[in-house]
C-alpha cells in the first residue's frame, strides 16, 4: 500500500515525497482512510508508529477541502476561528504536533498554524489568534485560559483531535477538555488517539464522540517492541548505580541517550553530575522555562547534546530518531509509564536500548511493569560491575507482591521504596527558576562541588524521599493544569 491508494491530496503527497516518505505505516494505513471521509475515531496506537501523520494529513486536506467549498470561504480580513483543534497533554508535543503540521503542509499555500502552549507570553498567541487561522495546536489548560478571557473563537471548528489523550486525563485535564468540547460545533469530527481506552479515558469517548465512532487498534501495552533491546541491571547501591550509568553512556553503539529520573530535582542533579564527567548533557523538566526547554531539545536534534536527563512529563513528544538508548536511573511511577519511556528509542524503524537501573528496593515496580507489559525484562551484567548480592526472583507471577526489602509490611507511603507522587508540571510557572536551576552556556566546577556528588553526606540520595510524593495523610493533591 502506498500513500496515493489512500485518497491524499496531491500536494499533501508532494510534501510526503520531499519528506522522503513512501509507504504508511500500520496505523496510518487504517486511520487515514475513514478519517477523510469524516468518522469519529478511537485510535489505540503505541509511541513511535507514525500516529501523528495518522491524524495530522487528514486534518490537512480538510482544510484543502474546506478553500474549495464555496460555502465556508471566509472573507480577507475576517478574524476567525480556527477548523482543526488538535489538544495535546505537553508543550513539547504540542510543537510536535506542529512541526508535523509545517513539515506535510509545505506545499498548502497560506497555511496558518497556531500553538498555544504555557512558558510562552500571551501577546504572541492573542496575535496569532486575531488572524485567520487553519489549525490551532493546544495544551488543555492555556486554551482555557484563552477562552475565558474571550480570545479564542471554537465556534468554527470542523475536526477536533485528541493526542494521548490518556496522557491528558491523567494529568488532571479532563474537566478542561469537557469544557473544551461544550465549546464546540456538535456537527464537529472527533478523533481520541491513546494508548489505552479503559476507564476514564473511555467514559471520555462514550461522552464526546459519536455513537458509531470507529475504533482502530494497532497495537497494545503488551507490543513485545522487537526492535528495542531491554535490559534490567540490579545495583547494590545508588553508588553502583552512578557507576553502571557511567559505563553504559560510554558504550561505542551510544549515539545518543535519554536517562530518565523520578523528579525534577533529580534530573537537575544528574545532569550536574554528568557534565562535571565531561558529557554534553542537559535536563529537561516541567520546572525548567519553556524558552530553554525549547533550546534544549534543538540542541539534541542538531546533535550538539548527546545525553538529555529528562522527566517523564517533559520527555513526552521527544522524537529525536538518533536516540539509540533509554536508560531508567529513577522508575518510572506508573507501568505504563515504562513503555512510553522506552518509545523514546526505535523510532522511524531503527534499534534501540533500553537499560532499567534497579536497587532492591524497586523490585514491586519491576514485577508490575513485567506484569502490565506481560514480558520479563532481561537481566544482565556489566564485566566488572556485578553486584555483590545475588539478583531477586523476578519470575512472573500473579498477584500482588512484597517488597523484597521489607518482607511483611509496606513502604511507607512517600518513604524509601514507596509511592512516588505525580510530578506533573506543576513546579512550572513562567520567569521562575527551578530548583537546581543552572545558567545555560560553559561554566566551571562549582567551588567546594564535589565531583559526581553521590554519597556525599551532604547530598541527598536519589529516590531517597521523592520531592514529589503526596503525604502519607490523605489523597494524593490533584496536579495544577499545565499552562
Amino acid at each position: 500500500m502506498t500513500f496515493e491508494t489512500l485518497g491524499l491530496h496531491e500536494v499533501l503527497l508532494k510534501s510526503l515525497t520531499d519528506s522522503g516518505y513512501e509507504n504508511p505505516t500500520e496505523v496510518q494505513a487504517q486511520t487515514i482512510p475513514p478519517a477523510l471521509e469524516g468518522q469519529d475515531l478511537r485510535v489505540c496506537s503505541n509511541t513511535g508508529s507514525g500516529k501523528t501523520a495518522a491524524f495530522v494529513l487528514p486534518a490537512l486536506q480538510r482544510v484543502l477541502a474546506a478553500r474549495q467549498d464555496p460555502t465556508k470561504r471566509r472573507p480577507k480580513g475576517a478574524v476567525s476561528g480556527p477548523r482543526i483543534l488538535v489538544l495535546a497533554p505537553t508543550r513539547e508535543l504540542a510543537l510536535q504536533v506542529s512541526k508535523a503540521a509545517s513539515t506535510y503542509g509545505n506545499h498548502v499555500t497560506g497555511l496558518k498554524v497556531a500553538t498555544v502552549v504555557g512558558g510562552v507570553p500571551y501577546g504572541a498567541q492573542l496575535q496569532a489568534l486575531r488572524g485567520q487561522l487553519d489549525m490551532l495546536i493546544a495544551t488543555p489548560g492555556r486554551l482555557i485560559d484563552h477562552l475565558e478571557s474571550g480570545k479564542a473563537n471554537l465556534s468554527q471548528v470542523e475536526m477536533l483531535i485528541l493526542d494521548e489523550a490518556d496522557r491528558m486525563l491523567d494529568m488532571g485535564f479532563i474537566e478542561d477538555i469537557e469544557r473544551i468540547a461544550a465549546a464546540l460545533p456538535e456537527s464537529r469530527q472527533t478523533v481520541m488517539v491513546s494508548a489505552t481506552f479503559a476507564g476514564q479515558v473511555g467514559r471520555l469517548a462514550d461522552q464526546i464522540l459519536r455513537d458509531d465512532a470507529l475504533r482502530i487498534e494497532i497495537t497494545s501495552h503488551t507490543d513485545t517492541h522487537d526492535n528495542i533491546e531491554q535490559q534490567l541491571l540490579w545495583a547494590d547501591s545508588l553508588d553502583h548505580k552512578a557507576a553502571l550509568l557511567e559505563r553504559l553512556l560510554t558504550e561505542r553503539d551510544m549515539q545518543q541517550a535519554v536517562v530518565f529520573t523520578s523528579t525534577q530535582r533529580d534530573a537537575d542533579e544528574l545532569a550536574a553530575h554528568l557534565y562535571d564527567l565531561g558529557h554534553a548533557v542537559a535536563p529537561l523538566h516541567g520546572g525548567m522555562p519553556q524558552g530553554r526547554r525549547t533550546r534544549t531539545l534543538m540542541a539534541l536534534r542538531r546533535g550538539e547534546l548527546r545525553i538529555l536527563v529528562a522527566t517523564d512529563v517533559a520527555a513526552r513528544g521527544i522524537d529525536v530518531p538518533t536516540i539509540s538508548h533509554v536508560i531508567n536511573f529513577g522508575l518510572p511511577m506508573k507501568a505504563e509509564d515504562y513503555v512510553h519511556r522506552i518509545g523514546r528509542t526505535g523510532r522511524a524503524g531503527r534499534s534501540g536500548k533500553a537499560v532499567t537501573l534497579a536497587e532492591r528496593r524497586d523490585v514491586s515496580m519491576i514485577r508490575r511493569i513485567q506484569q502490565f507489559t506481560t514480558q520479563a525484562i532481561p537481566v544482565t551484567v556489566l564485566e566488572g560491575l556485578e553486584p555483590e548480592r545475588p539478583a531477586p526472583d523476578m519470575s512472573m507471577r500473579s498477584g500482588p507482591r512484597r517488597d523484597m526489602g521489607h518482607p511483611g509490611r509496606r513502604a511507607a507511603p512517600g518513604g524509601r521504596g514507596g509511592p512516588r507522587g505525580y510530578e506533573g508540571d506543576r513546579r512550572d510557572s513562567r520567569g521562575d527558576a527551578p530548583a537546581g536551576f543552572r545558567p545555560e552556556g560553559h561554566r566551571g566546577p562549582r567551588p567546594g562541588h564535589q565531583p559526581g556528588g553521590f554519597g556525599a553526606p551532604s547530598r541527598p540520595a536519589f529516590g531517597d524521599r521523592p520531592r514529589s510524593a503526596h503525604p502519607s495523610a490523605g489523597g494524593r493533591p490533584r496536579p495544577e493544569r499545565a499552562r
